[in-house]
């Protein structure tokens, strides 16, 4: 399925990824609108030419007019603001996120929106270590990775558009999982590298560490410059599966101290060429 070029669209925060969105679906002709709180963000959107139209108020007339809506916002944000205004949703619109947790908001999400309104969660595998529309840059998407997390209260066509819509925005690959194994990748993939990032930056406090490292330190701690606020509240609300992953992964990092302490080179050459291998196959994908 294509995304129809006559859609309707209308983003819901323009934010780095919300902006991203606007970018990539203006340049491909689409007509896209976009409420956000930052008066700021509408003025540097609409000068940029990457909306036809913004505001940083609610537009009932909008939220009336469009066919799809992405909810480019915090998950709670998300929930409340479905809740304020969720029953300006019309019958037949489509409604998506970019959210990075699923269990926690998909079945709120599902239970609160108006009769015949549908709700397919999905998540953008991008972005970068600045925030806000005016770093928005649709080439993140690139190469990059989209996941659509259906449940049984999706429709095909539904389903359909969600994937239609990652194509269009450029993605490199468009995969389906359920919201539980999403979290569970997640956790993994995301939260676990961002704890591992912060944690790195915090071991050490010698003032002058950016003075003697190299590539290999600023490779593995790019991602700990973060968002305190967003990245805590992904981490409180995927909690279970996110300790799990960083007790396993602490397991890991014993049995390379221990293999250390004992000096068994050969256990860990095992280790690292078991590493080498896995590192391959995403040096493939990419």
């Amino acid at each position: 399925m294509t995304l129809p070029k006559e859609t309707k669209i209308l983003i819901v925060g323009l934010g780095l990824i919300g902006g991203s969105y606007a970018r990539a679906l203006t340049k491909r002709g689409y007509a896209v609108r976009a409420i956000t709180l930052e008066q700021s963000s509408v003025d540097f959107a609409k000068n940029a030419g990457i909306v036809a139209d913004a505001a940083a108020e609610i537009r009932t007339d909008w939220i009336r007019d469009a066919d799809l809506i992405v909810f480019a916002l915090y998950p709670h944000t998300f929930v409340e603001w479905i809740e304020a205004y969720g029953h300006l949703l019309r019958p037949g619109t489509v409604i998506t996120d970019v959210t990075g947790v699923k269990c926690a908001i998909i079945d709120r999400i599902q239970s609160m929106i108006p009769d015949g309104v549908e709700f397919i969660a999905a998540h953008p595998m991008a972005g970068r270590e600045v925030y806000g529309v005016e770093n928005s840059d649709d080439g993140i998407f690139r190469g990059a990775n989209y996941i659509v997390t259906p449940t049984e209260r999706n429709t095909p066509d539904a389903i359909a558009l969600c994937r239609s819509l990652g194509e269009t925005l450029g993605f490199a690959r468009v995969s389906e999982l359920t919201p539980e194994k999403h979290d569970e990748m997640i956790a993994f993939l995301s939260q676990l590298t961002h704890c591992i990032a912060v944690a790195l930056m915090t071991s050490n406090t010698e003032p002058h560490l950016v003075d003697y490292t190299g590539d290999s330190f600023r490779d593995l701690t790019r991602i700990a410059r973060i968002n305190e606020d967003m990245w805590s509240e992904l981490f409180l609300l995927n909690k279970k599966k996110l300790v799990a992953e960083i007790d396993a992964f602490s397991g890991e990092l014993n049995r390379m101290r221990t293999y250390l302490a004992d000096e068994n080179t050969e256990k860990m050459k095992e280790m690292m060429r078991i590493s080498t291998a896995r590192r391959a196959l995403f040096d493939k994908k990419a």
